[in-house]
């Protein structure tokens, strides 16, 4: 099976109603779905939550390095985060099923083949409803004063626009990036600058077209830019970085019913999964 068509699988399986308040019953098939997918490839944590009175569950695989002189320098990993709830009354396709679906396809991949660093895998839940399952987790490893490599967020993927126009930003940016929403773009905090460019020059490689934005003091210049769970990792002072479409800057779907896998790009979002593998196996 290709990868465009495993993408598909795992969205079948993922782009469904899963509130965690309004679509209990979506919510922990794909809960369980993800559990089982990770399952796979090794132990999977879970990290609990509390909300009010309400406990949640992000889901954590952890992937050895490369190899045992790899192992033995102790790398910090490289956590990749996808949330996977979504919003009332849409199946989120692309908000943000073709994140998790990205970030399980990655999980087969650097379990069969591991990269340099030891890799992180975690879906987190509640980011719609503040960020919270990233908030906790970055608290709490914070607290532990455990270091990371980089943080990198999947958020909305598969939607693409070749027409003129398509893409929006928040001013002054449109001086500066196309109007044509065809790329994928990687945002991160200033430290994350070497990355930003080598990420980008890698999944420029697969055809897929990237740009990339740095952003000082954690975003809060331009809000638009914490709208994921890499927020939670910049204000603990973490290296983050989120790969997005851009979401509703593009997408006209955007938490609405008509977030469906009919609507996503799969050419483009295949590209984006393929490239960031590469991107991240190059990663110094």
């Amino acid at each position: 099976m290709d990868l465009k068509a495993r993408l598909h699988n795992y969205l079948t399986e993922i782009a469904r109603e899963r509130d965690p308040y309004m679509a209990t019953g979506g919510h922990f098939l794909v809960q369980e779905y993800i559990r089982q997918e990770f399952a796979q490839w090794g132990s999977v944590e879970i990290h609990t939550f509390q909300v009010g009175n309400a406990s949640f569950n992000n889901l954590i695989l952890n992937l050895p390095a490369q190899n045992a002189q790899t192992r033995k320098r102790l790398l910090s990993p490289i956590l990749i985060g996808a949330h996977y709830d979504a919003v009332p009354g849409t199946s989120g396709a692309d908000d943000n099923a073709t994140g998790v679906a990205v970030l399980l396809e990655l999980a087969r991949k650097f379990a069969t083949k591991p990269a340099t660093y030891p890799l992180r895998l975690v879906a987190f839940d509640m980011e719609e409803y503040g960020l919270l399952g990233s908030a906790d987790y970055a608290a709490l490893l914070r607290q532990q004063q455990q270091q990371l490599r980089l943080m990198i967020s999947l958020e909305m993927l598969g939607y693409r626009d070749n027409s003129p126009n398509s893409q929006r930003y928040p001013a002054p940016l449109e001086k500066f990036y196309p109007n044509t929403g065809d790329f994928i773009a990687l945002i991160g905090n200033l430290r994350t600058i070497p990355d930003l460019l080598s990420m980008s020059r890698s999944i420029r490689q697969t055809g897929i077209s990237s740009q990339w934005l740095p952003v000082p003091k954690g975003g809060l210049i331009v809000p638009q830019t914490r709208l994921s769970d890499h927020a939670p990792f910049w204000d603990a002072g973490y290296p983050a970085i989120m790969v997005t479409d851009t979401a509703f800057l593009r997408n006209p779907h955007y938490h609405k019913p008509s977030d469906t896998i009919a609507s996503l790009d799969l050419d483009f979002l295949a590209g984006v999964c393929a490239g960031l593998e590469i991107a991240i196996r190059n990663l110094m």
